[in-house]
């Protein structure tokens, strides 16, 4: 008896191609201020965001540099009603949500029944609120008996607090999803939208990430000893509408940009790093294939593992073996500092802030690439195209 065998088949025809997505609003609250445009200009200019830490806790933090999102309370953009108990996470992201909504005119009431009910969130963070972790943790150590803890501070403990917030506030009674992958969070919570979208679970989805700054979390990444000396640890929340193309066009909503393929993959919790390198590679290349982009199309490559030990190499030589170089390379660490599971969101922030202040010359098309690997043995890479120019 004889076997037969299909005949291998090239990527290119082999992979399916990626129906794409695009991004109608955007919210973005970071060190550099709120916005695209003042994240533009942070990075035009090359320096940090705002640096020290702030509040009544700040003599707490360990001698490393961080990036705090300035003179920031939730309530200034909020109003003071129900956000007496919200933790500086939700916070954080309630006011990127508002801001990606108010864009397309659609915050509050401006809501519509129907569209509430297919209108969800995918939120990024591996942890939850650091911060109300450890306050309830230290309650239960200092008062008379473990179970006398404040209640009001539980709520905030959960990790999809915040994912819960934003639909709560908005009215939003869709798909509601809280994605936790490390430093790869950022990209899983992409490809998630994606195959909630391509299945009819929403028509339209906020996708996005969301890190607080606390003196707990800092001195965390201060011992683990995965980041250089130098680098700075910062906070954040980056949030986008995302849509079909085509319901996009039918509501009025104008495209920002297409979100194209997102590829992962797991490549053992003991990697070596050339594996690991070899597995982002392979990422790269079934998402340029799955999005029909050329290798030389990339104009600007968006890095995650910026000041990583280890990583950083692990991923520019990734790519460099992918697309032969480096073209337009953007590491927002240096800008932000380190926002671990909001990375991912805030590389697309940055590449659409750079887009958003230099447009591109009519008929021109412009295509990043965002690239991720995590110490957990995850990796992957997500194609990003700008449509001003079309």
């Amino acid at each position: 008896m004889t076997t037969a065998q299909a005949p291998a088949q090239p990527l290119a025809r082999a992979a399916t191609a990626v129906r794409p997505l695009v991004i109608t609003g955007h919210g973005v609250v970071s060190a550099a201020g709120l916005g695209l445009g003042p994240l533009g200009e942070l990075l035009a200019a090359g320096g940090p965001g705002h640096t020290g830490p702030q509040g009544d806790d700040a003599a707490d933090y360990p001698p490393r540099a961080v990036r705090t999102v300035p003179d920031f309370k939730a309530a200034d953009h909020l109003g003071r009603k129900g956000t007496r108990h919200l933790d500086r996470l939700t916070g954080l992201g309630l006011v990127a949500c508002k801001q990606a909504l108010d864009g397309l005119g659609a915050s509050g009431a401006a809501v519509t029944d129907a569209d509430s009910r297919r209108t969800g969130v995918v939120m990024a963070t591996s942890t939850g609120s650091i911060q109300s972790l450890s306050e309830l943790a230290r309650d239960t150590l200092v008062q008379d008996a473990p179970y006398m803890v404040n209640p009001s501070r539980f709520p905030n403990t959960v990790m999809n607090c915040c994912a819960g917030q934003i639909a709560i506030r908005n009215g939003l009674r869709g798909l509601n999803a809280t994605v936790a992958g490390g430093r790869l969070s950022g990209l899983f919570a992409f490809r998630h939208a994606r195959v909630a979208l391509s299945q009819g679970r929403a028509e339209r989805l906020l996708v996005g990430g969301t890190e607080e700054l606390s003196a707990p979390a800092a001195w965390a990444w201060h011992r683990t000893g995965v980041l250089r000396e130098q680098a700075a640890v910062g906070e954040g929340s980056a949030v986008f509408m995302v849509e079909d193309a085509e319901r996009a066009a039918g509501r009025g909503h104008t495209a920002l940009a297409e979100l194209l393929a997102c590829e992962v993959g797991f490549y053992g919790a003991t990697a070596e790093r050339h594996s690991l390198a070899t597995g982002l590679a392979e990422c790269v290349e079934r998402a340029l294939v799955r999005s029909r982009v050329a290798v030389e199309e990339i104009t600007t490559v968006a890095l995650g593992a910026t000041h990583h030990v280890g990583l950083d190499r692990v991923e520019e030589l990734a790519v460099e073996s992918a697309l032969g170089g480096l073209p337009g390379a953007v590491r927002i660490a240096e800008a932000l500092g380190e926002t671990y599971s909001a990375a991912g969101a805030f590389q697309v922030a940055a590449v659409l802030a750079q887009w958003h202040r230099d447009p591109a010359p009519s008929g021109s098309v412009r295509t990043a690439l965002i690239t991720s690997v995590g110490q957990d043995g995850n990796a992957g890479a997500l194609v990003l195209r700008d449509v001003a120019g079309h």
